[in-house]
């Protein structure tokens, strides 16, 4: 075995140094964060509602229905406020919009509502409920995003 060179024998190894963490979370974390505790906030609303006003088996989910017609009405006089209106913190969209609305409307629940209902021999209520969620739903942005911005040209008049 042929002994080291004694030049390079003291040198450090030519290794590529540690690879420092990406900025995107860095970036990312606060977004992350505040979607977070929106979403607690909304989910906890969410249940709370769920407790006043539970739902027989059976009968119609009229709990689950009003809170995501509900969610969508304040989403859709909120993006409107927000984009038209007033010019929010970068935090304040995924704060509210997607945490605390998104945790408060459950579309999940409708899902899992739909298919309790036709498991349970109410095939018909349970069609009621899918067409009725998505015609209110559409329904309360459009009626929201139109008494948003009629508000709004309504202010700038006065």
């Amino acid at each position: 075995m042929p002994a080291p060179d004694s030049d390079t024998a003291d040198e450090p190894a030519d290794f590529p140094a540690p690879a420092r963490r990406s900025s995107a979370w860095r970036g990312q974390g606060p977004a992350v964060a505040v979607v977070s505790v929106g979403g607690a906030i909304g989910a906890s609303a969410r249940y709370g509602a769920s407790l006043l006003w539970p739902t027989h088996s059976g009968g119609f989910p009229w709990t689950t229905f009003w809170v995501n017609v509900v969610g969508c009405f304040v989403i859709g006089a909120f993006m409107v406020v927000i984009t038209e209106a007033w010019a929010a913190h970068r935090l304040v969209r995924p704060f509210f919009g997607t945490g605390v609305l998104g945790g408060f409307t459950t579309f999940s629940t409708y899902a899992v509502d739909i298919q309790r209902l036709v498991d349970t021999g109410h095939p018909r209520t349970a069609l009621v409920y899918l067409a009725a969620t998505l015609v209110a739903a559409l329904a309360a942005v459009w009626l929201a995003v139109t008494a948003a911005r009629r508000s709004l040209a309504w202010r700038r008049r006065r």
